[in-house]
């Protein structure tokens, strides 16, 4: 067995996603103020330890089978990082405007760790937004039609009460929020309201659910259904084109999560693909150890089996993965991090099992922790990608879908400023154009007189041109659809080589929960067999896998319904050039993402969880769990970051990295 120097500290991050890397990140570069967590810091010739059952390609020195990033998956074509991507897991973040003036109040929208990342890593220059089309395509019980054409006429096809289909389905949202919750909430007042919200109107006898209800012991589809009834259930269910967000879970977290698209956010991308976070965290960890003096050992390909203290003293086990369910070895740390999703975490559970003896503190196996790891409902996911020759769902295709996206929009970016800065356009435009970044407008003419009502001056015939086509939009949608592709994301040619042939990215497939096992089966032939046992398929730490025929034929009949109309032939959609797909239902993740069950006490659990020795008597152990999973921003990369952030500020001593007075990073047990 391996023991560290006892002259030195020894820190233990298991798992290389966002959680993981950011706390490594952290740790370097995190200030400490208080005399007494000075120690807690590290220090010359102390080690940090990083772990991964992956191996993702994080840079030359540090090459890997697929993008960083873990649940983000930027996916290149013939991996190519100069080519057009997509992305095959998280790919956006609510941006927080973090020179505004009231930036720091409690109603400022956006995801502000994950901006403030951004911009330390330097990759805000490559911040772009993530263009939603302000009236996207709906193909709903093999109907096609815009969101704009949706009138009491002409409402959409369902048999909703109180001619609720004549609005959109995210109006069944609004009409449950109406129950309880009062407008423009704070995130502290939602924190308070996770434990002590309820319904606040009389329902009538005819519902299950009364006044005084506590909305956090309800399930939501449960809430759903007794309030709008079988069809509003399904209008809202089918069009919102996440199954997720309508499953049993906590009514009180749902509220808030399903008030996502309120206007005032302006969600966010990087052009580099938003892997690319990863790789630059990664390069700090390296850069900061190395100019500190701290020992980084990454290892890859390596799976945590199981974790116990004796005394304050973890002792860890851990395999390979050529031999992922026998021990390779023992080693010892002073502190751990658990960077994993719930159902890792319970695999190593199990095999802590095994390490019983006298003086060994169980910490993931007390009754408490287990109850409390099951606040986290696993929400299975499914993305297929595939890039085509041509945009065929354009107006401009040569045999143009019947019903096209409506994707095109115009929005100033800060790389749009500089590139019509070269081009000689008027200070006064360049700072009227600085103004105006991140404000989106659904037309080039709302676009020009924005900037000419700044200015009091008309644009150049040539620069009016140079303006529309450095601001130009057209993508991302998505389309929504009933049938088991439930969203198009429209990727486009994103390529960062111009001069590279344009190839089409489309998200052909995007969706959760019971649509992932239509998929599943298409992943082998009828005539082939399963070989592989699922608990040793780990084809999402591999790499975005390679689309069989028969899957790409059904995602092609699905495509062409919703472009070209009902039982439209599949041959209208064309061959793909290459298609891919990840399955996030399979381990490590067994998710997509996560989110909250009822009958729990949110901000408890966030509290007690991270340090999961905290539901124990008299037992005081330094291993943490970090990760969206457990977090106040479940299915975010916010959430991974905020569960890290807490657990550094509150365990030892290393400043905030923002303030956090107004944007609690978790919320309170009370």
């Amino acid at each position: 067995m391996a023991k560290p120097n006892q002259t030195t500290k020894t820190y233990s991050i298991f798992g290389a996603g966002a959680a993981g890397l950011y706390t490594a990140w952290r740790l370097l570069n995190g200030e400490v103020k208080n005399s007494k967590d000075k120690s807690k810091k590290l220090a010359k010739g102390d080690t940090l330890e990083l772990y991964d059952w992956g191996r993702y390609d994080f840079s030359k020195a540090h090459p890997g089978t697929r993008a960083a990033g873990a649940r983000i998956c930027t996916w290149h074509y013939k991996n190519d990082k100069t080519q057009a991507y997509l992305e095959l897991g998280g790919m956006r973040y609510s941006d927080w405007d973090m020179n505004a003036k009231d930036a720091n109040n409690g109603t400022a929208p956006g995801h502000r760790v994950v901006t403030t990342v951004i911009k330390q890593l330097g990759l805000d220059k490559y911040s772009v937004p993530f263009n939603e089309s302000t009236n996207p395509l709906y193909y709903l019980r093999s109907k096609n039609f815009f969101l704009n054409q949706i009138t009491s006429q002409i409402p959409a096809p369902y048999h909703v009460d109180h001619y609720g289909a004549a609005g959109t389905p995210d109006n069944g949202f609004s009409i449950l929020e109406k129950l309880s919750v009062t407008k423009n909430m704070t995130r502290r007042q939602w924190d308070t309201f996770y434990r002590d919200g309820e319904i606040k109107v009389n329902t009538g006898d005819g519902s299950v659910y009364q006044k005084g209800d506590k909305l956090k012991d309800i399930g939501y589809w449960n809430l759903m259904y007794d309030q709008l009834g079988s069809e509003g259930f399904n209008y809202a269910a089918d069009g919102n084109g996440y199954s997720s967000n309508v499953i049993n879970w906590n009514s009180a977290y749902a509220f808030q999560a399903n008030n996502e698209f309120t206007p005032g956010n302006q969600y966010k991308t990087i052009n580099i693909g938003y892997s690319g976070m990863f790789n630059a965290l990664f390069e700090q960890i390296v850069k900061l150890a190395k100019a500190q003096g701290v020992i980084f050992n990454y290892q890859p390909n390596t799976r945590l089996q199981s974790i116990i203290a004796k005394g304050k003293t973890i002792h860890y086990s851990y395999a390979t993965r050529e031999n992922p369910w026998k021990k390779a070895d023992t080693k010892t740390t002073d502190a751990a991090w658990l960077a994993m999703p719930r159902h890792a975490i319970e695999q190593v559970a199990q095999g802590s099992r095994f390490d019983l003896e006298a003086g060994v503190t169980d910490v993931l196996n007390h009754r408490k922790v287990q109850l409390y790891l099951e606040a986290a409902i696993m929400q299975p996911s499914y993305k297929v990608g595939m890039f085509f020759s041509t945009p065929w769902w354009t107006a401009n295709a040569e045999n143009p879908p019947t019903y096209i996206p409506q994707l095109t929009g115009y929005e100033v970016t800060q790389r749009a400023v500089v590139q019509l800065k070269a081009l000689g356009l008027s200070k006064a435009t360049l700072k009227a154009l600085s103004s105006l970044v991140g404000t989106p407008y659904a037309s080039s003419t709302d676009l020009i007189s924005a900037v000419e009502a700044i200015t009091e001056e008309r644009l150049s015939l040539k620069h009016e041109n140079a303006l529309l086509e450095v601001t130009f939009n057209s993508t991302i949608g998505p389309s929504v659809t009933d049938t088991p592709i439930r969203q198009v994301v429209y990727f486009g040619n994103n390529a960062t080589d111009p001069k590279a042939k344009p190839v089409y990215g489309l998200l052909a497939s995007y969706d959760d929960e019971i649509y992932t096992t239509f998929w599943k089966e298409l992943e082998l032939e009828p005539n082939q067999e399963q070989h592989i046992p699922n608990n040793e398929n780990v084809q999402t730490l591999i790499g975005p896998k390679k689309v069989p025929d028969r899957m790409v034929k059904m995602l092609r009949k699905q495509l062409a319904e919703i472009h070209f109309g009902p039982n439209s032939d599949y041959t209208m959609v064309p061959a793909p050039v290459e298609a891919a797909y990840m399955d996030w239902s399979l381990p490590p993740f067994n998710a997509g993402y996560h989110a909250w069950s009822s009958h729990f006490n949110i901000g408890d659990v966030q509290q007690k969880i991270r340090k999961p020795s905290q539901l124990m008597e008299k037992t005081d152990v330094d291993i943490f769990i970090v990760g969206e999973a457990y977090s106040n921003d479940q299915a975010w990369v916010e959430g991974a970051y905020c569960t890290a952030e807490s657990v550094l500020n509150d365990f030892f001593g290393v400043e905030p990295i923002i303030d956090n007075c107004e944007y609690p990073f978790i919320c309170s047990a009370k």
